[in-house]
């Protein structure tokens, strides 16, 4: 019985020893970076150049020689930055990304300059496809058109061009902002266009003198068009319709960390992609954390929000705690609604594309599901009612912590600035979107509306207000450093201009902007945005410290590396 015993004990021992000698060994890094510069965010400068990294968060900081000699193993990956500047992944805090994704597989129009481009890219993609199937491109802007194309309405072009190259092809291609799409006559055919077809409330048809229809369609006239393509969707088999959607998220998440973005926060997506975004995060087949928006109307979503609510799905990768809906268009369109008319169409205010009281059924859809409400509005009428709305809900309880969301809030009427900081709306802008409509805002909104309240980045930060970054993307290329570059210089090229300099945001400003602002308007703080031990190993590599280059050289900066989970998800190499 004693011989028995001491079996027993020493088996136990051995057993302690072997959990003890495991532990140890799990307890080492899975990867240790190296001779980095590191810039965290919430400080200046890093006093240490490693980062140690466990089970894809940060585990420890400090020196290199120090961290290898204690925290490392056989089975540690080393990663050896070489000097370079690391700081943070880039969260893109306004995108759409399935939107990017399909912009990228079909065609793309954002560098053309002239209708005889886009339409020789539609000539050419016509030889590629079948009797009947549709043509889907995006991206181009009649701003952009260095000459009026040969058949126009004012800067507009007519379907004739390229109604002409196919009879049997319905064409639909989306206006750089999303808030117009021009269409051929075999597409507005199967929508059912028609002379006598009134312009919809929010929305309108271009028409030449005769009163036809020229194939442009501005905000709520896209519904007919869009419905008719969307049907033509759903005719497909579920499975393939998938296909071709993961398709194009394959190719959105490709482009997203090349440009070294860890997060993306989409601003706006249908309840199938919600699912299908959800099942890819719990099957481990995303590189970069989504922060998604659901985007319907308050009667679809009646009953539904509780079960959308969604938090840090497959470790992070996915979560949907908010909802998108939008009071007005876009100002190139003449879409934003505006308190005073245009400077360049004096009879107009722009388009109320959602009436208020809609959204504010949404809001007290929100409110109830703890959702955060994101409404886009870019003329300042708008963001006055956007706020209006914030207030209501905010006086229901100071102490509540909303972190509701201006979507853009691109032209504000300088009342409204204060009122950011005063009810904790945050202002989700878009640098790029300053430099690219730079040339027609003043055309748009005259000079003393522009220099007051025009992507107002000083006055909103200095006011005390949450300023996120981002690229709306696909109506911009997704690119963080032209981004970056703009809110640092607010200059542009063809044309060279710089855009109210007085607005400008300082490097560190701009860089908070795409990190910890981000993070804090998500409430994902805690998570990710800055370098700290606990949180995401997400970071990116640059190959020139973006604080103190030259500031020409921002936007040619170039990605080294992008880690996610502190695994390289994308190498320049």
């Amino acid at each position: 019985m004693k011989s028995i015993a001491k079996s027993y004990q020493l088996l136990l021992l051995f057993g302690i020893l072997h959990f003890i000698s495991c532990e140890e060994q799990d307890s080492k890094l899975d990867t240790l970076i190296t001779n980095a510069i590191i810039y965290p965010v919430t400080e200046p400068m890093a006093k240490y150049d490693a980062i140690g990294i466990k089970d894809g968060k940060i585990s420890i900081l400090g020196m290199s020689d120090e961290i290898l000699n204690e925290e490392i193993d056989d089975n540690t990956e080393i990663l050896d930055m070489q000097g370079e500047f690391l700081m943070p992944g880039f969260i893109e805090g306004h995108g759409h990304y399935s939107g990017l994704g399909k912009s990228l597989q079909n065609l793309n129009f954002l560098s053309d300059t002239s209708w005889q481009q886009i339409t020789a890219k539609v000539t050419d993609k016509i030889k590629t496809v079948d009797k009947g199937e549709w043509i889907y491109g995006r991206g181009w802007h009649q701003e952009k058109f260095t000459q009026v194309p040969e058949e126009a309405i004012g800067k507009y072009p007519t379907h004739t061009s390229i109604s002409e190259l196919s009879k049997d092809n319905p064409i639909i291609l989306i206006h750089a902002s999303g808030h117009s799409l021009f269409a051929n006559e075999k597409a507005m055919e199967i929508a059912g266009i028609n002379k006598e077809m009134p312009d919809p409330a929010g929305g309108k048809i271009i028409r030449d003198s005769d009163g036809e229809a020229i194939g442009i369609f501005e905000e709520r006239a896209m519904g007919p068009i869009r419905q008719a393509y969307q049907q033509y969707l759903n005719e497909m088999p579920e499975a393939k319709r998938k296909e071709i959607w993961k398709d194009a998220i394959k190719f959105a998440e490709e482009e997203c960390l090349a440009k070294g973005i860890s997060s993306f926060q989409d601003a706006g997506s249908k309840f199938h992609e919600l699912e299908w975004y959800e099942e890819m995060a719990r099957n481990k087949e995303s590189n970069i954390r989504l922060w998604v928006m659901v985007r319907h109307s308050a009667e679809e979503m009646d009953g539904k929000l509780s079960e959308l609510r969604m938090i840090d799905v497959g470790d992070g990768f996915y979560t949907c705690r908010a909802v998108k809906s939008e009071l007005d268009g876009a100002l190139g369109a003449h879409g934003a609604w505006l308190l005073q008319p245009y400077d360049d169409k004096k009879d107009f205010y722009g388009q109320n594309t959602t009436e208020v009281s809609e959204v504010e059924k949404i809001a007290q859809m929100a409110y109830d599901n703890n959702m955060q409400l994101c409404v886009h509005a870019i003329g300042d009428k708008a963001n006055r009612a956007t706020l209006d709305i914030f207030e209501a809900y905010k006086n229901k309880d100071k102490s509540a912590d909303l972190r509701w969301r201006v979507e853009h809030a691109q032209h504000l009427h300088l009342d409204d600035i204060p009122r950011f900081k005063e009810i904790g709306a945050i202002a989700s802008m878009q640098g790029i979107h300053c430099t690219s409509d730079a040339p027609f805002v003043e055309t748009r909104l005259g000079h003393e509306r522009a220099s007051e309240g025009a992507y107002a980045w000083r006055s909103l930060l200095d006011a005390g207000a949450v300023v996120v970054n981002g690229t709306d993307a696909p109506v911009e290329d997704v690119n963080p450093l032209a981004s970056i570059y703009a809110s640092v210089t607010r200059k542009r090229k063809n044309p060279e201009m710089e855009f109210i300099p007085e607005q400008r945001m300082t490097r560190e400003e701009a860089l908070y902007s795409y990190t910890m602002a981000p993070a804090f308007a998500g409430f994902e703080e805690n998570n990710k945005g800055s370098i700290e031990i606990g949180k995401y190993a997400d970071f990116v590599v640059l190959d020139k410290n973006i604080l103190t280059c030259p500031e020409e050289e921002i936007e040619n900066i170039n990605v080294l590396y992008t880690i996610v989970a502190g695994k390289i998800r994308y190498s320049k190499e």
